[in-house]
């Protein structure tokens, strides 16, 4: 085990390395110039820009602004944002809790939703539920984020009322962020109805973003329960008279998850790719819209940061989905 854990752990190495060379030069390839954006073009002259290029590190060549990105990374330094002047790191922290509650919420409904849905499916493979699962799946995944999102608050914000536009909680109420998270320092501040307005804003944008991964972890699950019932175990299972609850949901569940937990692992950055889209649209605090903020600004050390910031969260629970991979089988610790 120990032997597969570290493989694992040296794959980081290039990949870290790919990531960092990516978040530099994705900023930079796209159009406009940072001073200007930053500092305008009224009164800008060629001895204020030379200046600020200088300031900034702009007037050196990209390899030496690269490298001097690349060492401060590896000694924990992302920089400081061109607009707030705080650390990148502050920032991101700052404001990773409430990209981390949408993304949970997200997720949990998603599993919560999708895998019984899926052996809800495979069970009645050919039937009227499974075609009417997963055709609501093909339009879930197939359902752009923004119109979804745009639609659901047309209709239960607008027409009916139900659930707030945008934010995480109403402007009446105010306490200390304890935590960060909303729905958790709501309860901990004790004020009447706090907790009732969180869950209330966050309702929209966790369906909105719970939309793809739910669809794509039910028809994974599906997939891999239908492959399952037809192994020797399963009908020798069903010979002994056990169970249909039993089979289905113990037997052939636990073999099917494999390909399912593969599935949850890689739908963390569907999650924090859909992010951008729903914290824009629902005004929601948190890292998708502070990136999209810092990139109309052309913040670099922000973009940057973030970028790597969210690709280091991938990859770490991209490593414990392999972990997981070799406790559920053995088999794959020996390869």
């Amino acid at each position: 085990m120990l032997r597969y854990i570290l493989s694992r752990l040296l794959t980081f190495v290039p990949t870290f390395i790919g990531v960092t060379l990516i978040s530099f030069a994705f900023i930079r390839v796209l159009p406009g110039d940072p001073i200007i954006v930053m500092a305008g073009e009224r009164g800008m002259t060629e001895e204020r820009y030379q200046q600020l290029s200088e300031q900034f590190g702009f007037d050196q060549p990209l390899y030496i602004q690269f490298w001097d990105f690349f060492t401060g990374v590896l000694q924990g330094d992302l920089g400081e944002s061109y607009v707030t002047k705080r650390p990148v790191w502050d920032e991101f922290f700052a404001l990773f809790p409430a990209t981390m509650e949408l993304s949970l919420v997200a997720i949990l409904l998603a599993i919560l939703l999708g895998i019984p849905a899926g052996v809800i499916a495979a069970v009645n493979r050919g039937k009227f539920f499974d075609r009417a699962l997963m055709s609501s799946a093909l339009v879930g995944y197939s359902m752009p984020i923004f119109w979804w999102a745009l639609l659901l608050i047309i209709v239960f914000s607008g027409n009916l009322g139900w659930t707030p536009v945008s934010g995480r909680i109403d402007l009446l109420y105010f306490f200390e962020a304890k935590t960060g998270f909303m729905l958790i320092d709501s309860l901990l501040s004790g004020q009447d109805g706090a907790f009732i307005s969180a869950v209330r804003h966050l309702i929209l944008p966790s369906i909105v973003l719970a939309t793809i991964p739910l669809a794509v972890i039910a028809r994974q699950t599906r997939s891999a329960m239908l492959e399952v019932l037809g192994e020797d175990y399963i009908r020798t299972a069903k010979a002994k008279g056990l169970a249909p609850i039993r089979v289905n949901g113990v037997h052939a569940l636990r073999n099917a998850m494999i390909p399912v937990i593969t599935v949850i692992g890689l739908s963390v950055g569907t999650l924090l790719a859909g992010a951008i889209l729903t914290e824009t649209i629902f005004s929601w605090p948190g890292i998708g819209k502070w990136m999209v903020d810092s990139i109309f600004r052309r913040d670099y050390p922000v973009v940057q940061g973030g970028l790597l910031l969210v690709a280091l969260i991938v990859m770490i629970v991209n490593l414990i989905v392999d972990l997981l991979y070799g406790l559920i089988n053995p088999k794959i610790r020996k390869r």
